[in-house]
């Protein structure tokens, strides 16, 4: 079982999404790509969806504060400075961490 926030990258559509896990990552990509949470999820407009980034949690309540912070940004550079840049990455959990 993964429990993570996840980004997911469309190459037909130029596009990110962010989401959290707590199950198997691989399955929920799947899930995706196969129109399983309804064709009027976001996801649905393709089937090319593939894993970007993975931030593993240990608990499902951060990698929702991770997941939130992310789409508050609305960027997808800062999306992609989280891949390019690790330390950046590495600040963001901790401070998205909680108590």
């Amino acid at each position: 079982m993964d429990i993570c926030c996840y980004i997911i990258f469309s190459q037909k559509l130029d596009k990110f999404y962010t989401g959290v896990c707590q199950e198997n990552l691989s399955s929920r990509i799947e899930k995706h790509n196969t129109h399983y949470y309804s064709n009027k999820n976001f996801t649905a407009k393709t089937d090319d969806w593939i894993l970007f980034i993975k931030i593993d949690t240990d608990d499902f309540s951060h990698a929702r504060r991770i997941e939130l912070k992310i789409k508050s940004m609305k960027s997808s550079v800062f999306i992609k400075n989280l891949k390019k840049y690790p330390e950046l990455l590495s600040k963001f959990f901790y401070e998205t961490k909680g108590n």
